[in-house]
């Protein structure tokens, strides 16, 4: 569990940071990296309940 948590906190701060680097650039690939970041951190999230419930079920 610590894993995930570990994991979602990065993508978080990685995605602040593409967005940051996009505002001070300009450039549009920093906003696609963050967009990929955001999904891929979603994609834990839901991995992150997922392993949640299935310990709670067990």
């Amino acid at each position: 569990m610590p894993f995930f948590r570990a994991l979602l906190v990065i993508f978080a701060i990685a995605v602040v940071l593409c967005v940051a680097a996009f505002l001070v650039t300009s450039n549009r690939k920093y906003l696609r990296w963050a967009w990929l970041l955001f999904r891929l951190g979603i994609a834990a999230a839901l991995l992150f309940f997922a392993v949640l419930l299935l310990e709670r079920i067990v």
